[in-house]
């Protein structure tokens, strides 16, 4: 008992769960533990090969209007921004307005955390490379099956004209 039994010749060993970390600067939303939580699984579920970290920032409105400002050169604040990394083992960060968030999930009809959860899937999507913007909808499909597999049956955060 508490034995591991002997790896077959051949096999590969695991890779290390993803290491998350969450930073909230916000105090209405999910808690930092869940949306860890919540990456973790949709790292796992994404690019199960991979071990990069990834760093998630819940805030509100006056901060991710200076992000979306300062990198992108658009003066308002957003729901998801991505911030590919370059370095070794570090996947990048993924910054969420959660007043936003909360907002939107109003119009709709669902909540806050589901929200959350959506744009958490959007946000690591664009980490691992892909754009909806340019790919004829791959990564809104991708998105579809991601956050059912995640996080079950409901709103999936398509855009209905890309449905």
């Amino acid at each position: 008992m508490g034995k591991e039994p002997p790896a077959r010749p051949g096999a590969r060993p695991p890779l290390p769960a993803p290491r998350v970390e969450v930073s909230s600067a916000v105090r209405i939303g999910p808690s930092v533990r869940r949306v860890a939580a919540w990456a973790e699984a949709v790292l796992a579920a994404a690019a199960p090969r991979r071990a990069e970290s990834v760093s998630v920032l819940l805030c509100g409105d006056a901060r991710m209007r200076r992000l979306n400002r300062e990198y992108r050169q658009v003066d308002r604040p957003t729901d998801v921004l991505s911030f590919p990394a370059e370095l070794p083992g570090l996947l990048g960060d993924v910054a969420i307005d959660v007043p936003y968030a909360a907002r939107q999930a109003r119009r709709r009809g669902h909540g806050l955390e589901r929200e959350v959860q959506l744009l958490l899937v959007h946000g690591v999507l664009h980490l691992l490379g892909h754009d909806h913007e340019t790919d004829g909808g791959e990564m809104f499909r991708l998105q579809r099956r991601l956050v059912a597999r995640v996080f079950g049956a409901g709103p999936d955060g398509v855009p209905e004209d890309e449905a």
